[in-house]
C-alpha cells in the first residue's frame, strides 16, 4: 500500500519532532514540519502532502485556523486539529474550516492513526461526491432538455443553459427564488394558470407529467409549449431533499403535428370534392339515361304509340326529373351548409296537424304498400319551428325507412310534446334490415353507404342534411339500431328555436 504523506504544522520544535517521530513509526512519510501559517502554506505547496496536522496556535500573523481555511480552499488538502484548546469559541471557529479531525493534547499513536485513517476517508469520500457533482452538472449543462432542481421548499438549487435559455432567467438571478415565479405553466385551451409540477412533487412524493396542452410562461412573457416530468429528490427513507424538473420545447413539435393535420384536412377535402364529382355525376346519369331512352322510345314508336304507353313513358320523364331536382336541391343545401347559411325561419305551427298531412303527403306520392302508424302524446303540440326544415327531416327518414324495410312493414312516427321541459321529441321507428354498429358512427358522413345497404341507391347526403337540419333548430338526433331488428331515429327539438 503507497505510504501517505503528512505536513506536520506546530509552533514548539519539540512537539513537532515527536509527532513526526510518532507519524514515521506508524508508517507515515512525513513531507516536513512548520511553525507558522505562510511557512505551512508554502511546504503545503512545495511537498503536496495527502493530510496537513494542524496546531490552532501557530507564530506570526495568521493562526491554524487561518491557515487551515487556505489550505483547504486553495490547496484541497484535508487537515486535522491537533491543539491543547478545546473550549466552545475555538471549536466554533475551528468548524468553519469544516477540518476532518479534532484531536485534543495529550494524544497517543492510536489517538493519530484513527484521526489520520478516518481523515482520509472522508476526504475521498468529499472529493468523490464533489467530482460525481461536477460530472452530473457537465452531464446536464450539456443535454438539450431543460432541468431545474429544487430544495425540500420549492426554492431552485440549479438551472442548466437548456433551462435558461427556455425560460428566459439567469441561473444566478432563479437560484433561491420559489419555482413557481420561474417555471410558470398554464393550459394552452383555458389559458387557466396550472397547479406547479414542484408543488405535486412535494405533497405527493412521486414522479408526475404535465397535461397535454401545456405552455410555459417565460420572463418576456411569450408562451412555449412544453412537456415535462417533476421527480422527487429523497435522501434517507421518506425524508423529501428537493425536486428535479425536465422540460422541453414542443413548439417544433406542435408546428408539425398542425401542418400534418391541415395537409390532412386537405386531403380529406380533395378526396371529398373528388367523390362528391363522381357521386353526383352518377346520380345525374341515370335519370337522364331514363329521360333519354324514353324519349328515343317515343320517337321510335311515333304514330303508333298507345295512350297507355305514352302515359308510361311521360311518368318516367317525370320521375327521373324529381330525382334529378330532388338531387340538385341536396347539392344546393349542402352547399349553402358549408357556407353557414342554413336559413332557420321559424313560424309557428301545430305540430301534429303537420305531421299528419306530411304523411298523407308522403303515402300518396311513395306508393311502397307499407303501413305508417303515427301516435301523439302532449296535451299541446303548438311550437314556433322551420317547416321546410322539418319537411325535409321527416320525409328523409321516412323515404329510408320504406327503402330498408321489407315490403307491407309497419313503420311507426311517434311525436311527444313535452311543454314543461319545452321540447317535442320525434321517434321513427322500422323493422327493417338495421344498421351495423360500426356503420352507426359514420352515418352522419357525407356519401357515407352502411356496408349491408350498398345495392339501395342514394347519394349518401340524406342522413347529413337531417342533421343540419336538426342542428339549425338547435335540436339533436340519435339513432338505435339492430341488424334483422330495426332503426329507430329520435329527434329532440325545442318547442321554440329561437
Amino acid at each position: 500500500m503507497e505510504q501517505v504523506k503528512i505536513l506536520v504544522v506546530e509552533d514548539e520544535v519539540i512537539v513537532a519532532r515527536t509527532i513526526a517521530s510518532q507519524l514515521n513509526q506508524l508508517g507515515y512519510i512525513v513531507t516536513g514540519t512548520a511553525s507558522s501559517g505562510k511557512a505551512a502554506i508554502a511546504k503545503a505547496i512545495d511537498t503536496k502532502p495527502e493530510l496537513v496536522f494542524m496546531d490552532i496556535i501557530l507564530k506570526g500573523d495568521m493562526d491554524g485556523i487561518t491557515t487551515a481555511s487556505y489550505i483547504r480552499e486553495h490547496l484541497d488538502i484535508p487537515v486535522i486539529f491537533l491543539t491543547a484548546y478545546g473550549d466552545d469559541n475555538t471549536l466554533q471557529r475551528a468548524k468553519i474550516t469544516q477540518p476532518f479531525g479534532y484531536i485534543l493534547k495529550p494524544f497517543n499513536s492510536k489517538d493519530l492513526r484513527i484521526a489520520i485513517e478516518i481523515g482520509l476517508l472522508k476526504h475521498r469520500l468529499e472529493r468523490d461526491i464533489r467530482e460525481n457533482r461536477d460530472r452530473l452538472a457537465t452531464l446536464l449543462n450539456s443535454i438539450s432538455d431543460a432541468v431545474i432542481a429544487t430544495d425540500e421548499r420549492g426554492n431552485v438549487t440549479f438551472m442548466n443553459p437548456a433551462a435558461e435559455v427556455l425560460t428566459g432567467w439567469h441561473q444566478t438571478d432563479a437560484l433561491g427564488n420559489d419555482v413557481s415565479n420561474i417555471f410558470n405553466i398554464v393550459d394552452e385551451v383555458t389559458e387557466t394558470v396550472l397547479e406547479n409540477p414542484v408543488t405535486r412533487v412535494i405533497r405527493e412524493q412521486k414522479v408526475v407529467y404535465l397535461e397535454e396542452f401545456t405552455s410555459l410562461i417565460t420572463k418576456d412573457g411569450r408562451r412555449v409549449p412544453i412537456g415535462d416530468s417533476a421527480s422527487p429528490i429523497m435522501g434517507v427513507p421518506n425524508q423529501l431533499n428537493g425536486v428535479v424538473i425536465v422540460f422541453w420545447d414542443l413548439s417544433e413539435r406542435r408546428q408539425t403535428e398542425l401542418l400534418e393535420k391541415a395537409l390532412q384536412k386537405e386531403r380529406e377535402l380533395n378526396n371529398l370534392k373528388s367523390l362528391f364529382i363522381s357521386t353526383v355525376s352518377h346520380e345525374f346519369r341515370n335519370p337522364l339515361s331514363v329521360i333519354q331512352t324514353a324519349i328515343e322510345l317515343i320517337e321510335l314508336q311515333g304514330q303508333n304509340l298507345t295512350e297507355n304507353k305514352k302515359n308510361t313513358y311521360i311518368k318516367r320523364i317525370k320521375g327521373a326529373v324529381q330525382s334529378m331536382k330532388l338531387l340538385m336541391e341536396d347539392v344546393l343545401f349542402m352547399g349553402k351548409s358549408e357556407a353557414g347559411k342554413v336559413e332557420c325561419n321559424l313560424e309557428k305551427l301545430n305540430l301534429k296537424e303537420f305531421c299528419q298531412e306530411l304523411i298523407e303527403e308522403f303515402t300518396t306520392v311513395e306508393i311502397s304498400g307499407h303501413e305508417i302508424i303515427f301516435t301523439c302524446h302532449g296535451d299541446s303540440t303548438d311550437a314556433c319551428m322551420d317547416e321546410r326544415l322539418l319537411h325535409y327531416i321527416f320525409v328523409n327518414l321516412l323515404s329510408n325507412a320504406v327503402k330498408y324495410s321489407p315490403q307491407n312493414e309497419t313503420i311507426r312516427f311517434e311525436l311527444t310534446c313535452d311543454q314543461t321541459g319545452g321540447v317535442a321529441i320525434f321517434r321513427i321507428q322500422d323493422e327493417g334490415i338495421g344498421i351495423p354498429i360500426a356503420d352507426q358512427a359514420h352515418l352522419f358522413e357525407s356519401f357515407y353507404r352502411a356496408s349491408n345497404s350498398q345495392s339501395i341507391q342514394g347519394t349518401g347526403l340524406g342522413l347529413v342534411i337531417v342533421k343540419k337540419c336538426v342542428e339549425a333548430h338547435n335540436g339533436r338526433i340519435n339513432i338505435s339500431s339492430q341488424e334483422g331488428i330495426g332503426t329507430t331515429f329520435t329527434i329532440t327539438l325545442p318547442l321554440n328555436s329561437q
